[in-house]
Parts: C-alpha cells; sequence; structure tokens
C-alpha cells in the first residue's frame, strides 16, 4: 500500500467550523471512503490554516475516481469547497500532493536485510 500527503489551505475564519465539521463527518461519506480504497486517512489542521492530509491507498487516483462516482461525495465536496481559499476545483481535486523523501520503517527494512 503506498502513502500519501497533501496539503490545502483552510481559510482562517473557517478553521474552526472545518474542525467541527470533521468532528463528526456523515456516515455515508465514512463508508463510501472505506469502500473506495482510502486507509489510514488523516488531516492535521495548522494554526494559519495549512492543511496537511495523509492517507494510504493501493492507487489513490483509482480511490479518488471511485469516490468521484459516489453522490455523497458530491455533497460533501459542495459544502466543502467554501472552507479553501486558491481553490478552482473540488477540494478533493485540488489539494497539491507531496513527495514522499523519508520514512523510517522502510529504512530500517532494507538496513536489516
Amino acid at each position: 500500500m503506498t502513502r500519501y500527503c497533501f496539503t490545502l489551505q483552510v481559510r482562517p475564519e473557517r478553521q474552526q467550523e472545518y474542525a467541527e465539521r470533521h468532528a463528526a463527518v456523515w456516515p455515508d461519506m465514512l463508508a463510501a471512503l472505506a469502500a473506495t480504497g482510502w486507509r489510514n486517512y488523516s488531516l492535521f489542521l495548522r494554526e494559519d490554516g495549512l492543511l496537511v492530509g495523509f492517507v494510504e491507498s493501493d492507487d489513490l487516483a483509482a480511490a479518488q475516481a471511485a469516490m468521484a462516482r459516489t453522490e455523497v461525495n458530491a455533497r460533501w465536496q459542495a459544502e466543502m469547497a467554501p472552507f479553501f481559499s486558491d481553490l478552482d476545483t473540488a477540494p478533493d481535486e485540488g489539494f497539491v500532493q507531496l513527495r514522499e523523501v523519508f520514512h523510517l520503517e522502510d529504512q530500517l527494512t532494507t538496513t536489516e536485510s
């Protein structure tokens, strides 16, 4: 399974509400994420609004495409879009993916072999 990390920018005045919305994600949205291959998914929000996401998936593009075909994702993305600044598309399509440059377990595995 591959690890993915991404960033988005939450509007400063919407950070509290954004966090509250994610404290109680709709059950059908949670089920859709799990069913479409999103695993070990976490979001981290910095005080200045920088949102960092981490997810594991066999294929993130395929997981995103599968989510795009769900009705619940269309509703969720429409509700979440106003929380972000500098975004011309749905949040799940507009994030900036980061390149992984270090993973402890990977390096430990290679040094133990």
